[in-house]
Formats: C-alpha cells, structure tokens, sequence
C-alpha cells in the first residue's frame, strides 16, 4: 500500500505499529472513543505513559469517580514477566496522585518470546504472577475459546468499574508463526510448532462448535469468511491511492496550536508588581493554630522580606512565584518526584506539616479562591515509571505546567529510555508535543560521581530540529521566567533544566522581585555582572553555563582580572546564536575565546558547542576566530570520589 506518512507531513515518522490513532466506535447506541497511545519498540514503557494520560483525560472531564476514561494495557507474557515497568506501574495504581480507577491488563500468552521458551523467561509458575504484588485479580483463559475470553473481559471490566482497582486477564494461547517474516520457530522450538501446524486455527475451532450447536450453517460460515476476505482484498486495492487526513493534532486539547516557528518565541513572562507580592505574601501566610517547626518559621520571615523589599529572591521563592503567579492566571501546575515536597536539598518546602498533629498546609493551594489546581507530590523511588507516567500526562493537557524533579540529576539516567524514546523524538515521530520540564539538580560540588552531573552532554546529543530546550540558568530571575516561559507561548516543547545544589543558598545567586514584573524576560544569554574594562579593551572571553559562572567569577575578582569578560549560556538549546553574535561581537579585540565548564572534556556542553561556536566567531570576524576549552580532562566517571581532589581540580 501508499505510506502512511506522505511527504506534506511534518516530522520523520515511524514504522506502522509504534503510530498511534484515535476512533469514536458506536457500541449499544453509545458512542465510546477509543485512543491508541504511540509506543516504541521497547516494550512496556509505554505502560505509564498511558496511565498518565488517562489521569490527564480524568482531570479535563472532572472525572474524580474514575468512571469515564479508562487504561487498557496489551501485554506479552515474556514482556509482563520480564520488565521492570510492569511492577512499576502496578506500585502507581493505587497511589493518590497516580490512581486512574484500575486498569485492565491483557495478556497476550503466546508461550513464547521470540525464541525464548517460558522456561527461560520467568521463575514464577505463570508470567502473570507479578500482578500478585496489588492482588490484583488473575483470569487464565483459553483464548482458543472466544466465548470464555468475552465472559472473562466482561467480567474484568465490571471488577474495574466497581472497586477501582487492576485486573489481568491472561489469554494462554500461542503463536502460529514466527515473530517476523524472517523468523522460522522450527529452528529453536520444533515439537512446539509440529504441534500447532496441525493444530486448527481458533476460527475453526470456533466455527465448527457453532455448526454443532445449529447456531450456524456450513454454507453461511463460508459466506462469513468469503466476506471478510473480500473486504480485505477491496481495502488492499483501495491502500494504492490511500491519501491520509489532515493530521488533527491540533485538535481537542490541542486546539489554538500551532508549530514552533521563529527565533526569539519568548511568550510574555513578565508579571504585574501588584500579582507578585499577592503571590508572595500567599507564601508566607500560614493558618492560625497551625505548628510551624522552628526553621521553617524563620525561613518564612526571611522568604516575607524579600518580597517586602524586592531583594535577595533566591531560588525557591522565584520557582514559587513562577508557579503561583501560572495558578492565578489558569494555569494548573503538577510537580512530582523524590522528596519533591520539601525538596532534596530542603529549600521548598511546598508542603508544610504541622509539628503536632502530620496535618499538612499547601501555601500555593491557598492563593485565593478560583485559581487553578496545584499538586506537589513525593514520588516512589521510581525513575522510569514515574517520569513515563509524567510525560503521558502531558500529553493529555497542555494547560497544565507539568514538572518531573530528579532527586539527583545523576539518578534520571534509570529513565533512559522515556527520554530517548518519548521526551526527544515524540513530536518528531508522532505529531505529539508536550511541554513536560525535567529538573535535574546538577552541579560539581564534591559529591561523588554518582551526585555531581545529570549527564548533560546525553540530553544536548539528542538534541535538532527544534525538538526540545536545554537550559541551565545562573538567576532566579532567568528561572522565573523560563517556567513561566513554557505556559505562555502557542506551541509546546520538553524543557530540560540543569537545576542547582550549591545556588539553592549562594548569596549571591538572587534576583530583585522587579526582575520578574513588567517588561522582563527570559535572557537566553546573561552579561557580565562584575566591575570590567570597556569592550575594546577586553582581552578575554569566557563563556560558561550554570553554577561554575560564580566559581569563574570569584576567581577572577581575586586575581583581579579586569580585562576578562564572561558570558553565561543560561539556553543550550536551541542554540542562542543571534543573541551570541551580538554579545560576543562587542569585543572583537579578544585575543581568546574560552569555552569553560566543570565536566570532564567528553562530557558537559564542550562536544555540542564547539561547533556552533566556532562558526559564530568566524561570522563575528574578530581577533578570536576559535574557542578553546578550560576544564576537567576527559574522565570515565563523571566525577571523583575525593574531596581533596575535586578541590584541587575545580
């Protein structure tokens, strides 16, 4: 047939069965709409993406009974057994800020894994043994019985609908032919595939029973088959001069969208005075009666003065008012991860709890009434399912600022494959766009190789075609408003941001709350904050991205190096090169041009920006027309386990 992916289409495609779709199907008068989930060949991560999605369809429909919008999953017993994402997603179901009212599990029980015989693939008696871990309901059907499989599906389907809980159905049947068209199972299982060559086909078998039972005659059973067939042969002719429809991911949800398109695409972050301090007086307001811990408490007075004077907004007061100044404009906001309440590295503090009695105290769900929704959740210790079951949600609602936090940026690695296959390439191969933000705390602080680096440089390789952004801000301005940023422009893009450890309490790594009001923006590239010579007398450009800005800077002021310049790139991607262009070319006197970070040489942003790099000083025409690279040396481990040493080496 004519491809399904014609050349007016945007994106690069994917194979048949990894493309998702949509359909309204009419059953008893009632119309149902049913909507496939595009998944990848790696098999089940899409497991959570679809849950996600499901509990964003409840929450557009208020559909807090769980009734109208439901998750069947499609499984393969060597897949159910064997990945780790089944028990992921079965520890989701029953969580507060995960639950979708059930799922129903069907089992496709070929008793085969391409080649691998169930003896090999499991310890367990039945491969859907590990559903036991919710006690979830186990129906073993034999789906050479088409009556016992609709009686168990009905009967799965009413269990759903009435305790909101997971149910499995396992349909033990087998696999006529190989896995693919070059896969011949007599090579690795011949007493198997003896077997099921002269085994009948379920239609026989099926309509040989029918025939007993004078429910059916020989001759309209053929005339059954005779028309399947010919609607089959017609729809194969028909596929010649097949023209796909109009692609309606804009529609639904999506409605009012658009492709990204342009450079600058800033949105209008900016925010009135007036709706900053309403926020920021919300943040520090606590009920009466309420027992505060002690440190909390001086933490609110400090949090109460910086919005009173306008100075020393640090991190996480600009992330709160970023978030609360989205709720009051409609914006809902979904926060989840590990220790994502308080924080890793206690500097939240979303959720306070009463120090006699557990109750807890939302501030940014008491703004005032009428805003939009906001939940802050600790995560299970989950990467990969949780960070799936994110990006499915949003996908459902683009309204929604939607936010996975890494306990540590080093951890999110254990998601590879949601990141690879969904996060970077989803909108490319599907037509799907999501606005999803990852917050990777990132940042070499003498930590260990497991707490220093959230493997930059492995987002920035996935990096072209405008599919997502790369940030790694200095201010909590820039922070501010690249939150902000993600709800206020027409189209939606993933937004990966290297968040900081050591910045989180750096006095000198604060905003004035004017830097967030009226006229301001997101800066893609940040100047130079020190006491420095005029343009023409500067003799060295540094260039950097995130926290080692203060450590260059500090150093600098110490030796007392006017003469040099830094320059921070707070977005990596899509790679700032207009704004670049205009910094860098106001000192066409530098004799260098330093590319400085602290990861190892084959690691961070050296690899991705030299390139780039290079071209805009050969476009600026000045003396420095090649940057070169003051960093780590190339490194197996992304850091060293010593502390004298990372000293010594930063």
């Amino acid at each position: 047939g004519a491809t399904t992916h014609p050349d007016d289409v945007l994106g690069s495609g994917d194979v048949k069965y990894h493309l998702g779709t949509s359909s309204d199907r009419v059953f008893d008068g009632k119309t149902v709409h049913l909507s496939l989930t595009a998944n990848p060949s790696h098999l089940e991560v899409v497991n959570t993406v679809c849950l996600g999605k499901v509990r964003g369809k409840q929450m557009q429909r208020g559909d807090v009974d769980r009734e109208k919008v439901m998750a069947l999953l499609l499984h393969g017993d060597a897949a159910f057994s064997g990945q780790g994402l089944v028990p992921e997603a079965f520890d989701l179901s029953d969580l507060i800020s995960y639950q979708t009212g059930g799922t129903i599990h069907i089992v496709i029980n070929n008793q085969i894994g391409f080649t691998t015989s169930p003896s090999f693939l499991r310890s367990s008696t039945y491969c859907t043994d590990v559903a036991k871990v919710v006690s979830a309901p186990i129906f073993h059907v034999n789906a050479d019985d088409p009556e016992a499989v609709v009686h168990c599906a009905r009967i799965a389907t009413e269990y759903r609908q009435k305790f909101k809980k997971d149910v499995v159905v396992d349909m033990i049947c087998y696999r006529r032919h190989g896995h693919n068209e070059g896969d011949e199972p007599m090579f690795t299982q011949p007493t198997m595939y003896t077997k099921i060559a002269s085994h009948p086909t379920t239609r026989e078998i099926y309509a040989k029973k029918l025939v007993a039972e004078g429910i059916m005659t020989e001759e309209q059973v053929d005339q059954a088959l005779a028309a399947v067939k010919k609607d089959l042969d017609d729809s194969f002719e028909a596929a010649a001069s097949y023209k796909p429809n109009k692609a309606d991911w804009f529609d639904g949800a999506w409605a009012g969208f658009s492709v990204a398109s342009g450079d600058t695409r800033r949105g209008d972050t900016s925010v009135s005075m007036d709706r900053l301090k309403e926020v920021g007086q919300a943040l520090t307001r606590v009920p009466d009666n309420f027992n505060l811990n002690a440190k909390i408490v001086r933490q609110l007075d400090a949090k109460r003065k910086m919005i009173e004077t306008g100075n020393g907004i640090d991190w996480a007061t600009a992330e709160a008012l970023a978030f609360g100044t989205l709720l009051l404009e409609g914006n809902s906001v979904r926060l989840s991860g590990q220790d994502s309440g308080r924080g890793t590295f206690s500097h939240r503090h979303s959720v306070l709890v009463d120090q006699t009695n557990d109750e807890r105290y939302i501030p940014l769900m008491n703004l005032r009434f009428g805003q939009a929704p906001f939940e802050v959740i600790d995560s299970p210790l989950s990467e990969a399912g949780v960070l799936g079951f994110e990006y499915g949600f949003s996908l459902a609602e683009p309204q929604m600022l939607v936010l996975w936090e890494a306990q540590f940026g080093d951890f999110a690695n254990g998601a590879q494959v949601v990141i690879d296959q969904f996060i970077s390439s989803g909108e490319h191969k599907w037509l799907r766009m999501s606005g999803l933000v990852m917050l990777l705390p990132h940042g070499y602080e003498g930590q260990g190789p497991e707490h220093s680096s959230a493997r930059l440089e492995r987002y920035l390789q996935l990096c072209a075609e405008d599919n997502m952004q790369i940030c790694n801000c200095t201010t909590p301005s820039n922070y501010f408003h690249v939150l902000r940023r993600q709800m206020r422009r027409d189209f939606r893009k993933p937004l990966i941001l290297m968040s900081p450890k050591s910045l989180l309490r750096h006095k000198a790594c604060v905003s004035k709350l004017a830097d967030m009001g009226e006229g301001t923006t997101f800066h893609r590239v940040l100047w130079d904050d020190g006491k420095v010579l005029a343009d023409d007398k500067i003799k060295k450009v540094v260039l950097c991205s995130g926290k080692v800005y203060f450590d260059i800077a500090a150093e600098r002021d110490k030796r007392k190096q006017k003469d040099t310049y830094i320059l921070r790139v707070e977005q990596l991607f899509p790679f700032p090169k207009l704004a670049l262009t205009e910094e860098i070319g106001r000192f066409k006197n530098a004799e260098e041009v330093i590319w400085c970070q602290e990861e190892p040489r084959n690691m961070g942003s050296w690899s991705f920006i030299f390139e780039p790099l290079e071209q805009t000083l050969m476009d600026i025409g000045g003396k420095a027309t090649r940057p070169s690279y003051a960093g780590r040396a190339a490194a197996a481990s992304p850091a060293t386990g010593s502390m004298k040493k990372h000293i010594a080496e930063q």
